[in-house]
Protein backbone atom coordinates (compact mmCIF):
# COMPACT_ATOMS: atom_id res chain seq x y z
CA UNK A 1 0.00 0.00 0.00
CA UNK A 2 2.65 2.71 0.38
CA UNK A 3 4.62 1.75 -2.12
CA UNK A 4 1.32 2.97 -4.57
CA UNK A 5 0.88 5.62 -2.29
CA UNK A 6 4.51 7.36 -2.25
CA UNK A 7 4.11 7.90 -6.40
CA UNK A 8 1.05 9.66 -5.88
CA UNK A 9 2.63 12.36 -3.25
CA UNK A 10 1.06 15.54 -3.57
CA UNK A 11 1.91 19.10 -2.09
CA UNK A 12 -0.96 19.52 0.22
CA UNK A 13 -1.68 20.43 3.99
CA UNK A 14 -3.38 17.96 6.01
CA UNK A 15 -6.88 18.86 6.79
CA UNK A 16 -8.83 18.46 10.04
CA UNK A 17 -10.70 15.41 8.13
CA UNK A 18 -7.45 13.61 7.56
CA UNK A 19 -6.29 14.38 11.09
CA UNK A 20 -9.70 12.75 12.51
CA UNK A 21 -8.95 9.40 10.40
CA UNK A 22 -5.61 9.49 11.57
CA UNK A 23 -6.49 9.72 14.69
CA UNK A 24 -9.43 7.36 14.76
CA UNK A 25 -7.02 4.77 12.78
CA UNK A 26 -4.73 5.34 15.30
CA UNK A 27 -7.09 4.32 18.12
CA UNK A 28 -8.83 1.21 15.89
CA UNK A 29 -5.38 -0.13 15.85
CA UNK A 30 -4.62 0.59 19.16
CA UNK A 31 -8.26 -1.41 20.46
CA UNK A 32 -7.31 -3.97 18.13
CA UNK A 33 -3.19 -4.78 19.55
CA UNK A 34 -5.31 -4.73 23.00
CA UNK A 35 -8.18 -7.16 22.15
CA UNK A 36 -5.22 -9.46 20.02
CA UNK A 37 -2.80 -8.97 23.07
CA UNK A 38 -5.91 -10.37 25.42
CA UNK A 39 -6.60 -13.49 22.95
CA UNK A 40 -2.44 -13.89 22.84
CA UNK A 41 -2.55 -14.31 26.93
CA UNK A 42 -4.55 -17.67 26.29
CA UNK A 43 -1.49 -19.31 24.41
CA UNK A 44 2.06 -20.51 26.29
CA UNK A 45 5.66 -20.64 24.85
CA UNK A 46 6.34 -19.72 21.22
CA UNK A 47 3.16 -19.48 20.20
CA UNK A 48 2.13 -17.02 22.70
CA UNK A 49 5.44 -15.13 21.26
CA UNK A 50 4.35 -15.38 18.09
CA UNK A 51 0.83 -14.44 18.60
CA UNK A 52 1.68 -11.24 20.31
CA UNK A 53 4.37 -10.02 17.40
CA UNK A 54 1.69 -10.64 14.69
CA UNK A 55 -0.72 -8.45 17.03
CA UNK A 56 2.18 -5.92 17.19
CA UNK A 57 2.92 -5.80 13.78
CA UNK A 58 -0.82 -5.48 12.22
CA UNK A 59 -0.98 -2.05 14.82
CA UNK A 60 2.31 -0.95 13.33
CA UNK A 61 1.30 -1.63 9.89
CA UNK A 62 -1.97 0.00 10.49
CA UNK A 63 -0.47 3.55 12.73
CA UNK A 64 2.31 3.55 10.11
CA UNK A 65 0.30 3.63 7.14
CA UNK A 66 -2.08 6.38 8.76
CA UNK A 67 0.74 7.99 9.45
CA UNK A 68 2.59 8.39 6.13
CA UNK A 69 -1.13 8.98 4.68
CA UNK A 70 -1.58 12.11 7.30
CA UNK A 71 1.60 13.55 6.74
CA UNK A 72 1.72 12.70 2.55
CA UNK A 73 5.77 12.80 2.66
CA UNK A 74 8.29 11.24 1.19
CA UNK A 75 10.12 11.08 4.05
CA UNK A 76 7.19 9.61 6.20
CA UNK A 77 6.23 7.00 3.76
CA UNK A 78 9.74 5.72 3.78
CA UNK A 79 10.28 5.88 7.44
CA UNK A 80 6.85 4.24 7.51
CA UNK A 81 8.11 1.27 5.44
CA UNK A 82 11.47 0.97 7.41
CA UNK A 83 9.42 0.64 11.16
CA UNK A 84 6.82 -1.68 9.11
CA UNK A 85 10.00 -3.56 8.18
CA UNK A 86 11.66 -3.78 11.46
CA UNK A 87 8.01 -4.98 12.65
CA UNK A 88 8.36 -7.88 10.51
CA UNK A 89 11.87 -8.72 11.56
CA UNK A 90 10.26 -9.15 15.06
CA UNK A 91 7.79 -11.47 13.87
CA UNK A 92 9.91 -13.51 12.37
CA UNK A 93 12.26 -14.37 14.68
CA UNK A 94 10.08 -15.09 16.80
CA UNK A 95 8.57 -17.41 14.55
CA UNK A 96 12.21 -18.94 14.67
CA UNK A 97 12.09 -19.55 18.43
CA UNK A 98 10.40 -22.98 17.72
CA UNK A 99 13.20 -24.10 15.67
CA UNK A 100 16.33 -25.07 17.19
CA UNK A 101 19.96 -25.85 16.12
CA UNK A 102 21.22 -25.17 12.44
CA UNK A 103 17.20 -24.71 11.49
CA UNK A 104 16.74 -21.69 13.37
CA UNK A 105 20.18 -20.01 12.76
CA UNK A 106 18.70 -20.36 8.64
CA UNK A 107 15.39 -18.49 10.09
CA UNK A 108 17.44 -16.02 11.65
CA UNK A 109 19.36 -15.40 8.41
CA UNK A 110 16.77 -15.39 6.50
CA UNK A 111 14.61 -13.14 8.94
CA UNK A 112 17.39 -10.39 8.59
CA UNK A 113 18.07 -10.71 4.62
CA UNK A 114 14.17 -10.02 4.54
CA UNK A 115 14.35 -7.08 6.90
CA UNK A 116 17.45 -5.54 4.92
CA UNK A 117 16.23 -6.24 1.58
CA UNK A 118 12.67 -4.43 3.00
CA UNK A 119 14.86 -1.44 4.18
CA UNK A 120 16.89 -1.84 0.63
CA UNK A 121 13.71 -0.89 -1.10
CA UNK A 122 12.04 1.57 0.47
CA UNK A 123 15.74 3.46 0.14
CA UNK A 124 16.26 3.09 -3.32
CA UNK A 125 12.23 3.48 -3.82
CA UNK A 126 13.10 7.08 -2.11
CA UNK A 127 15.80 7.76 -4.53
CA UNK A 128 14.20 7.04 -7.61
CA UNK A 129 11.50 9.04 -6.34
CA UNK A 130 13.75 12.18 -5.74
CA UNK A 131 15.24 11.58 -9.05
CA UNK A 132 12.29 11.70 -10.70
CA UNK A 133 11.61 14.79 -9.14
CA UNK A 134 14.97 16.62 -9.84
CA UNK A 135 14.52 15.58 -13.61
CA UNK A 136 11.11 17.04 -13.63
CA UNK A 137 12.15 20.54 -12.43
CA UNK A 138 15.44 20.17 -14.60
CA UNK A 139 13.20 19.72 -17.52
CA UNK A 140 10.75 22.81 -16.61
CA UNK A 141 13.99 24.89 -16.21
CA UNK A 142 14.61 24.19 -19.54
CA UNK A 143 11.51 24.61 -20.88
CA UNK A 144 11.23 27.92 -18.92
CA UNK A 145 14.79 29.09 -20.54
CA UNK A 146 13.34 28.24 -23.77
CA UNK A 147 9.98 30.23 -23.74
CA UNK A 148 12.19 33.04 -22.48
CA UNK A 149 14.23 33.08 -25.41
CA UNK A 150 11.29 33.32 -27.54
CA UNK A 151 10.26 36.15 -25.20
CA UNK A 152 13.61 38.12 -26.63
CA UNK A 153 12.05 38.32 -30.11
CA UNK A 154 9.52 41.10 -28.83
CA UNK A 155 9.82 44.15 -27.85
CA UNK A 156 8.33 46.76 -24.73
CA UNK A 157 4.43 45.37 -23.33
CA UNK A 158 3.96 42.37 -25.70
CA UNK A 159 7.74 40.84 -24.49
CA UNK A 160 6.44 42.04 -20.81
CA UNK A 161 3.47 39.83 -21.57
CA UNK A 162 5.14 37.03 -23.08
CA UNK A 163 7.49 36.81 -19.99
CA UNK A 164 4.59 36.70 -17.46
CA UNK A 165 2.89 34.47 -18.97
CA UNK A 166 6.09 31.89 -19.18
CA UNK A 167 6.89 32.42 -15.85
CA UNK A 168 3.33 31.48 -14.59
CA UNK A 169 2.96 28.60 -16.98
CA UNK A 170 6.61 26.97 -15.53
CA UNK A 171 6.17 28.24 -11.71
CA UNK A 172 9.12 30.98 -12.03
Amino acid sequence: MLSLALYSLAAHAATPESKALYDQTRAAAAAQYKADHAQCRTLAGNARDVCEAEAKARQVRAEEDAGAQYKNTLDAYTKARMRIASANYDLDRAKCGALGGNDKDVCLAQAKATRVAAEADAKADEKAFEARQDARDDKRTAQYKVALEKCDAFAGAVKDNCVSTAKAQYGK
